[in-house]
């Protein structure tokens, strides 16, 4: 989970200017880039001589382009080779906002080596860093029920049992590739009328599962939580359904009053520690979705910080079923 899609060939972070927006007013403090890629939110942060950044993203590629802003900005930019999930900071008095933008980079995309697209023919991969198995893994040792729950509570595919299915039995003859993947899926969906590509799907539930990005997210809003001072910001920007679903729960149900029927007057949210200041979902604007087209399904969300001692029971057994699907992943390690 780094930076933003952007099939242009020329990375652009995606509402770069509402973010600024929001946290200008905050201006002159520490700054978490969770997911740094291409370091277009860092070095726009960092232009303010009074930010500190501290930038972490689990692609070691990343490393490459964060030695150029410390070299920069000096001490005010600090990276870290870590999933964000596992963030850990000794002192977080100063951090005035926690930014997360959950989509991909250029470089990512068109990188053969991480197979992350359908365009390529080689050996199936995905892995963005920090791994412990790859879509190659998964298609060729996976049992083909786990390979339908995968394919369809991440990629919402509803062709994944008889892809699954198919995939089962030509392994049983070779090692299956990318191509193969791909040939298989076009087999199984040979009637229908896409307007995009018919492996979208079956690759994005893939990249999930492999990158753990359900458990991630999860568990790096809750660490981003812990994190954050009193009246800090978490940014979050996220490109698929799963995501924003997360996203929202997340920010709504730990900032309202809660609500057992529309008939019924709400009672006092014990567990209400965010301020949601905008309850609408910020979207690019029709200029920055002709800019970069990719952009067009990217939502933002934001809440304030306005108490500690959270508890997120409610939170983990509401996506319990997704982990556990994750959880599919240990039979690879």
């Amino acid at each position: 989970m780094s930076a933003t899609i952007n099939l242009e060939k020329k990375h652009l972070p995606v509402l770069l200017d509402e973010i600024i927006k929001i946290i200008s007013p905050r201006y002159s403090g520490t700054f978490l880039d969770c997911t740094f890629g291409q370091g277009g939110y860092s070095e726009k942060i960092l232009d303010n001589t009074n930010n500190k950044v501290i930038a972490f993203d689990r692609d070691s590629k990343a490393i490459k382009t964060s030695e150029k802003l410390k070299k920069k900005f000096k001490e005010r930019f600090e990276f870290n080779h870590k999933k964000f999930s596992e963030i850990q900071l000794s002192d977080t008095k100063k951090i005035k906002a926690i930014i997360f933008d959950l989509g991909y980079s250029t470089d990512q995309v068109f990188d053969s080596e991480k197979g992350l697209s359908f365009n390529f023919k080689g050996k199936l991969n995905m892995r963005m860093g920090l791994n412990t198995f790859s879509a190659h893994d998964a298609i060729n040792k996976l049992h083909k029920d786990d390979l339908a729950k995968i394919f369809k509570y991440f990629g919402d595919e509803r062709d994944g049992k008889k892809i699954a299915n198919s995939i089962s039995k030509k392994r049983n003859k070779k090692i299956l590739s990318t191509k193969d993947l791909v040939e298989i899926i076009n087999k199984e969906k040979k009637n229908y009328n896409f307007k995009v590509n018919k492996s979208t799907k079956v690759f994005q539930s893939l990249r999930i599962f492999v990158n753990q990005e359900i458990s991630e997210l999860i568990y790096g809003l809750i660490n981003a939580y812990k994190l954050l001072p009193i009246n800090s910001y978490i940014i979050v920007v996220t490109f698929h359904s799963i995501e924003d679903k997360i996203v929202k729960f997340f920010f709504r149900n730990y900032s309202e009053e809660k609500r057992v029927s529309r008939y019924l007057p709400s009672y006092k949210n014990m567990n209400k520690v965010f301020e949601l200041l905008d309850k609408k979902v910020i979207s690019p604007t029709e200029a920055e979705i002709k800019k970069n087209p990719s952009s067009r399904s990217a939502k933002l969300r934001y809440v304030k910080k306005i108490k500690n001692g959270a508890n997120f029971e409610e939170f983990l057994l509401k996506f319990k079923n997704l982990l556990e699907i994750e959880g599919i992943g240990k039979k690879l390690c």
